[in-house]
């Protein structure tokens, strides 16, 4: 799917060969071009475990007045950006109207555009804020001259001769009811708007007609296979799922993940073991503190607003459907966004045999995040903190065994991880200390591998 469905401007085709390489390289036997239509047949050919990345493929169909009529002209978003792909498309009317608001529209529209689309809408019956695309996306569609228009919900196609002459919406708002939020219809006048073609991306699903419904597999009320959210196995215990197959359609990332820890399971399964005895993470620690001022990472703090990555100009970026269009970032502006990183590896760790209490950590600090204080009721406490900590879904940092008896709290909801307290801190109570994760692979227990640094040459 992400070398049919994901446009070569957003993904080029040499990224994804480079990342396919990464497997084929250790020369798995595959069976490319091979249509699969049983999983019956597939497990009757007898391997020890199966695995089902298939994605969502199937794009919703809205089923709206006037569509069989003018069929000609209004496509499933999903499939039609895999005909662009296969090059089966290569043009689509100067007027187009996109539905949807997830991330599919967005590359629905900016391939619309490609394509000799001159007047592209995209078309949302949410808010912007609802929408389920992903913030850079709707930015880079409106970089290209798309416009969104929100609260309008499909209603009918309406046609002429049996040719498509535009679509009829109408009008949402959100009404509270009952405590909870809804959209529904304003009663204002229908609004239509004239098009030539209309590409609907209002979600996708999953579709398993080569998965027999007697093999002894449980389907839940979606019809989706009923999956282990830890393990990805099924009820078949050597079928096992992953990605857009298991839960729904998210992103490239979310199913790589899936498919790393469905190898565990995998991994565990071929050996007779439990697949829910998964080895954890390894994790260590260790200080980045490396003398007086001097330190493993760069502590001073930018305030600066995420950079953005800089795009091919439209003008030539509209040309050609395979022009990548995220340039990347330059070394000097690559510089000025990593400068924004806020360390979250690097943890303030706290000892209090070693603290004199001497407050020199809470006058340094530039966020008033530290506070020796009577311990109390938690809801009492963040009141009487420096900075009250009125986020309760954040946890408080909190030490006691502090020789007068108080304790010391921290609130890591405004912690810069700037290191401050640890290189004003007379006896090293406070240290900053990097967290390494090891993930675990299958077939491999964590690794515990003691990393050494070089001190940094002094400026």
């Amino acid at each position: 799917m992400i070398r049919t469905q994901i446009p070569r401007f957003r993904l080029p085709e040499s990224v994804i060969d480079e990342e396919v390489d990464y497997i084929l390289r250790y020369e798995p036997v595959t069976h490319f071009g091979k249509r699969v239509d049983s999983l019956k047949e597939v497990l009757a050919q007898g391997w020890d475990a199966v695995f089902v990345g298939t994605g969502a493929p199937r794009g919703r169909d809205l089923g709206l007045p006037g569509q069989k009529e003018a069929a000609a002209n209004i496509h499933i978003g999903i499939d039609w950006l895999s005909s662009v792909s296969f090059e089966h498309i290569d043009k689509i009317g100067k007027r187009v109207i996109v539905l949807g608001g997830g991330n599919t529209a967005m590359d629905c529209c900016r391939t619309s555009r490609r394509l000799g689309g001159e007047d592209v809408k995209v078309v949302v019956r949410s808010g912007f804020d609802e929408m389920k695309a992903s913030p850079w996306e709707k930015e880079d569609a409106q970089h290209e001259g798309i416009p969104i228009l929100n609260f309008l919900n499909p209603k009918e196609f309406t046609h002429k001769n049996g040719k498509l002459t535009g679509v009829l919406f109408t009008k949402m708002g959100w009404v509270e009811k009952g405590g909870k939020k809804r959209l529904e219809p304003t009663g204002e006048p229908d609004v239509h708007i004239e098009c030539d073609d209309v590409l609907m991306a209002v979600g996708q699903e999953n579709s398993f007609p080569w998965i027999e419904r007697d093999i002894g597999m449980t389907f839940d009320k979606w019809d989706m296979p009923v999956v282990d959210e830890v393990t990805f196995q099924s009820d078949i215990p050597n079928v096992f799922f992953g990605g857009d197959a298991a839960f729904g359609p998210k992103n490239i990332i979310w199913a790589v993940a899936h498919g790393h820890d469905a190898a565990v399971s995998i991994d565990l399964f071929c050996q007779g073991k439990d697949v829910k005895d998964r080895l954890p993470p390894g994790v260590s620690m260790m200080s980045t503190k490396m003398g007086i001022h001097e330190w493993a990472y760069d502590n001073d703090i930018s305030l600066d607003l995420r950079y953005k990555v800089p795009l091919v100009e439209p003008e030539v970026a509209l040309r050609n459907v395979k022009i990548e269009v995220e340039k990347g970032f330059d070394p000097l502006l690559g510089y000025k966004e990593a400068q924004r990183c806020l360390n979250c590896d690097v943890q303030t760790v706290f000892s209090a045999p070693a603290c004199i209490e001497c407050d020199a950590c809470v006058d340094i600090c530039p966020m008033d995040c530290i506070t020796f204080t009577e311990n109390g009721e938690e809801t009492e406490l963040r009141d009487r903190l420096n900075a009250p900590a009125k986020t309760l879904t954040q946890d408080l940092y909190v030490q006691d065994g502090l020789k007068t008896g108080r304790v010391m709290v921290k609130d890591e909801d405004v912690c810069l991880h700037c290191g401050l307290c640890a290189e004003r801190c007379p006896t090293g109570a406070w240290d900053m200390q990097q967290f390494f994760l090891d993930i675990t692979p299958a077939g491999c227990a964590p690794k515990h591998v003691s990393r050494k640094r070089e001190p940094m040459p002094a400026k």
